[in-house]
């Protein structure tokens, strides 16, 4: 049985937070050269597992890379294959996430449960803008809409503020949320969710996406609007042109995932 080589990039702790600082870190090793001619996916007693020329995949911390679905495992295994003469796990976002699901989260979902409860506690959608009216009514067009489906779907209800006060939120509607949570804690789901959550500031427009409620490229479009309105005003920066769109890779990916599991 071959692994493949066990690469900080896809183990619990990431080499670093930021995509960008990542993707450096990962250049400056020299990767792996691709061992094997074909990935696939086969049915096992653990359930989808990924195979690389038949023989199984594990993770950095030796589990079986198995998944509840075929079209899930089968995410990982397309990566495998767009894989050329080296292996670079920087363009492997499905994998790195099921990685931290089994590795991490599997062994604890109620701290990311809980994590995810923190950010809604706080979360961005309940920060507006006083002035200018333009991106009042921005934010208003893009986040009232959540906003009532929490209240509606989650029975959630919250507080709204102007500005960067703390604004504490009943209890009550943090209940909610993680009852919500609680009916959909399995460890893949819990990661995407929570990784969704980290790249928007905002576990309302991940609980709405993985809900179906919110068209992701909305839910992406309303997380970035006073990004974008900033750079109407003063213009964009390469860097962080860059970095957006590792972090959007990030996002598609814990989208695509949480589509390929059972609803």
């Amino acid at each position: 049985m071959r692994d493949l080589p066990n690469d900080p990039e896809t183990g619990h702790q990431l080499s670093d937070p930021d995509p960008v600082k990542r993707a450096q870190i990962q250049m400056r090793r020299q990767l792996p050269k691709r061992f094997y001619t074909e990935a696939s996916v086969a049915e096992t007693p653990e359930g989808f597992a990924v195979q690389l020329d038949a023989k199984p995949v594990r993770t950095p911390g030796r589990a079986l890379l198995a998944l509840p679905t075929a079209a899930a495992a089968q995410l990982i295994a397309d990566e495998f294959e767009a894989q050329r003469e080296t292996i670079d796990p920087t363009t492997m976002p499905v994998l790195r996430l099921v990685n931290t699901a089994i590795d991490g989260v599997a062994t604890d979902t109620q701290a990311v449960l809980e994590d995810i409860m923190r950010f809604s506690s706080s979360d961005m959608l309940f920060y507006r803008a006083d002035t200018p009216e333009a991106l009042v009514t921005r934010q208003a067009d893009a986040w009232d809409p959540v906003i009532d489906w929490a209240r509606s779907t989650l029975g959630a209800r919250f507080f709204l503020a102007e500005g960067i006060v703390h604004v504490d939120q009943p209890r009550d509607a943090i209940a909610a949320v993680g009852i919500w949570l609680k009916q959909r804690d399995d460890a893949c789901r819990l990661s995407a969710i929570h990784l969704m959550t980290t790249l928007t500031g905002s576990a309302l427009l991940a609980l709405a996406i993985d809900a179906g409620a919110l068209d992701p490229d909305e839910a992406w479009t309303a997380a970035h609007i006073d990004e974008d309105w900033n750079i109407e005003q003063w213009g964009d920066d390469a860097e962080a042109i860059h970095r957006r769109v590792l972090r959007r890779r990030d996002f598609d990916a814990a989208v695509a995932l949480i589509r390929a599991l059972p609803g």
